[in-house]
C-alpha cells in the first residue's frame, strides 16, 4: 500500500520561521554577544544609575575620613575610567548588532515591496562617494516633488479665485 503525502506550499512566514530557527542554533555560542545584551541592558537601567550616584555618594562621604588624599582621589579616577573603558566595548557590541537587525529589517521590507528598489539592499556597505551620489539623487527626487507640490498649491488657488 502506498502512502501519498500532501505537501503544504510554504509561506514566507515558514521560510523566516525556519530561517530564524537555523540562525538561532548556528549562533548558540555567542557568549559575548548574549553577555553584552544582558549587561546593557542592566547598566542602562535606572537601578545601575542609582547605584552608580549612590557610589558617588559614598566616596563623597568618606573623603574627610580619609582626609582628601591623592589616594582617596586615585580611587575614583581609577574606577570610573575602568568602568568607562570597559562600557566602550559593551556599547559598541550592542549598537553593531542593533544596525545590523535593523538593516536586516530594513532590507526584508525593500524585498517585500515590489516597487522598492532592490538597489538599496546592504546600501550600508558602499563607500562614502557611492552614498553621496544616491543621496543626491534623492534630494533632486525630493526637490521635484516639493515643485510638484507647489505647482498644485498654485493651482487650487487660480482655481478658487
Amino acid at each position: 500500500m502506498s502512502k501519498t503525502y500532501i505537501t503544504a506550499q510554504k509561506t514566507p512566514r515558514d521560510i523566516v520561521g525556519r530561517i530564524s530557527t537555523q540562525v538561532a542554533a548556528e549562533t548558540k555560542g555567542d557568549t559575548f554577544g548574549k553577555f553584552a545584551t544582558v549587561a546593557s541592558a542592566w547598566l542602562g537601567s535606572k537601578w545601575a544609575f542609582l547605584g552608580a550616584i549612590l557610589l558617588i555618594v559614598v566616596w563623597a562621604g568618606t573623603g574627610s575620613f580619609f582626609h582628601y588624599s591623592d589616594t582617596w582621589q586615585l580611587v575614583i579616577n581609577t574606577g570610573t575610567t575602568i568602568v568607562t573603558f570597559l562600557m566602550v566595548f559593551l556599547i559598541q557590541n550592542t549598537q553593531n548588532r542593533d544596525a545590523r537587525a535593523i538593516n536586516l529589517k530594513l532590507n526584508e521590507l525593500i524585498h517585500a515591496i515590489d516597487a522598492a528598489g532592490d538597489q538599496m539592499m546592504d546600501i550600508e556597505k558602499l563607500s562614502d562617494q557611492e552614498l553621496d551620489v544616491m543621496q543626491a539623487r534623492y534630494e533632486k527626487i525630493r526637490a521635484e516633488c516639493m515643485e510638484r507640490n507647489q505647482r498644485n498649491e498654485m493651482g487650487k488657488k487660480e482655481v478658487e479665485v
